[in-house]
């Protein structure tokens, strides 16, 4: 819903936020972004995606890397499929 007529109420949301447990994980995508910026990578145009999902009890320890965005929210907690390969 958009706040036309009044403004965004950004404390209580924050607070909403830290209720539900969210805080935790946005602080490790945060503190991940920073890492990359202090290395002096380039993020333009992409997403930092985990190697083990936050949402799954993965943190920054067990890896990130730059994908693109598409790719990154796509997968939306699947894991990836084993490729059988034919001998």
């Amino acid at each position: 819903m958009a706040y036309t007529k009044s403004k965004r109420p950004y404390k209580k949301e924050y607070q909403k936020q830290k209720a539900r447990g969210e805080h935790p994980d946005r602080m490790e995508r945060q503190r991940a972004r920073r890492a990359l910026d202090k290395k002096g990578v380039s993020r333009k145009g992409k997403d930092v995606s985990h190697n083990k999902l936050l949402s799954r009890g993965g943190s920054n320890k067990d890896g990130y890397k730059l994908e693109s965005p598409g790719k990154n929210r796509s997968r939306n907690g699947k894991r990836k499929k084993s490729v059988k390969r034919k001998t």
